[in-house]
């Protein structure tokens, strides 16, 4: 049905004037924005600017899903919120400015994760997802729920100065699955904390990713269906990676053996403790009392100790561990800690290959620890 200027407001046309004027648009197009429900999952780097984008575009129906609270190493680049946010719930703030930028929208709450008890269902209400996840573990639920429920995922992610976007969209091309058949093991890729990411970078690809959803909702364009965009922010450059659905995929593909979603034990390559080269923060607290207290070995980047650290530490770079492993005595109790427990983790396993039968890591690493045991030490 034509778009008519009668649905529309006075204040909604000024509003929306500059984008309706867009033959690819229009009054129909802004009418189907305004009708549409988009879920982004993650109100993060990426979500912060494909939410205020989508808002301001005018989708009718915007679904927040987070836990969690600002924090200020969140400010370089998770541009919905500000210093003064700082300790609040990020859905309270997100609200409020979405709310402000554009009070014709409305704003869908969900606090908590997305798991497997929820994801379907969550999916299902809206007309798209879109993934603004920082951890293999919601990127495959999202993925898997999102094709399940025959929903388009619109796709992105970044690392130091690299983003990729693309929308995966089962019923008419290739999934997440299709691309990477199984999640890496853990600790195998570092995420943004350990690894670092450019600010500016998740506001190129977020907006990205809102400009697909806009796309797909108006049916405009040509949407980046079987298609990777790779993004490399260092050197300026934009490639492209074609997709093809897997015959063999085990979701989409002819016939598949996942019928349902599933929680992925580990997320992120933050170690869970499963094994008895473990420790947990407070375990390692009571531990530091004892007469014989373990050895701290500490293998993050010399910049990170500059911001918290734990007293008596010795350290060693993880990249530099091999050569200097003889500065450690292989008959003490190690303990190893890093950010989130990835890169001590794999430190364990080198030691305790090494002759260290004693080495544990520290589950979580030094932010668990911040969180559990010394609150008021800062975090990054």
């Amino acid at each position: 049905m034509a778009g008519s200027i009668t649905a529309f407001n006075p204040s909604e046309l000024a509003r929306y004037g500059r984008q309706i004027v867009l033959p690819e648009i229009g009054l129909e197009g802004q009418q189907k924005l305004r009708a549409a429900s988009v879920l982004i999952v993650g109100a993060g780097g990426l979500g912060s600017p494909a939410a205020l984008y989508l808002a301001a575009a005018g989708v009718g129906r915007l679904g927040l899903v987070e836990f969690d609270a600002v924090e200020a190493s969140n400010l370089h680049r998770q541009i919905l919120y500000g210093t003064r946010d700082i300790g609040r719930p990020k859905l309270v703030v997100a609200r409020e400015r979405l709310a402000d930028l554009n009070p014709h929208v409305e704003i869908v709450t969900h606090p908590g994760r997305l798991d497997a008890s929820n994801a379907r269902e969550l999916i299902r209400a809206y007309d798209l997802v879109l993934d603004g996840t920082d951890n293999f573990a919601t990127r495959y639920l999202v993925n898997d729920a999102a094709t399940l429920e025959r929903r388009p995922n619109v796709y992105g992610s970044i690392f130091r100065f690299e983003g990729q976007v693309s929308v995966f969209d089962a019923t008419r091309g290739p999934c997440y699955r299709c691309l990477f058949p199984e999640p890496p093991p853990d600790g195998a890729v570092p995420n943004c904390a350990e690894g670092g990411v450019l600010g500016v970078l998740p506001g190129i690809v977020g907006s990205l990713q809102a400009t697909e959803a806009i796309k797909l909702i108006v049916g405009c364009g040509e949407p980046l269906l079987g298609r990777l965009l790779l993004i490399d922010a260092l050197e300026m450059r934009f490639r492209e990676l074609v997709l093809r659905r897997v015959t063999d995929c085990a979701l989409c593909g002819e016939t598949p053996t996942i019928q349902e979603v599933q929680d992925l034990a580990v997320a992120c390559g933050v170690a869970e403790p499963v094994t008895e080269s473990d420790i947990e923060p407070h375990e390692l607290r009571l531990r530091l009392q004892n007469a014989d207290p373990p050895v701290l070995l500490d293998v993050r980047a010399n910049f990170e100790r500059t911001i918290c650290r734990l007293p008596g530490e010795t350290w060693i770079p993880l990249n530099a561990l091999a050569a200097r492993r003889h500065e450690l005595d292989p008959e003490r109790e190690v303990v190893v800690y890093c950010h989130h427990g990835g890169r001590s983790q794999a430190a364990v396993e080198f030691l305790r290959r090494e002759g260290f039968a004693r080495a544990r890591n520290l589950v979580g690493g030094i932010d668990a620890w911040a969180k559990t045991v010394e609150p008021t030490m800062p975090r990054y």
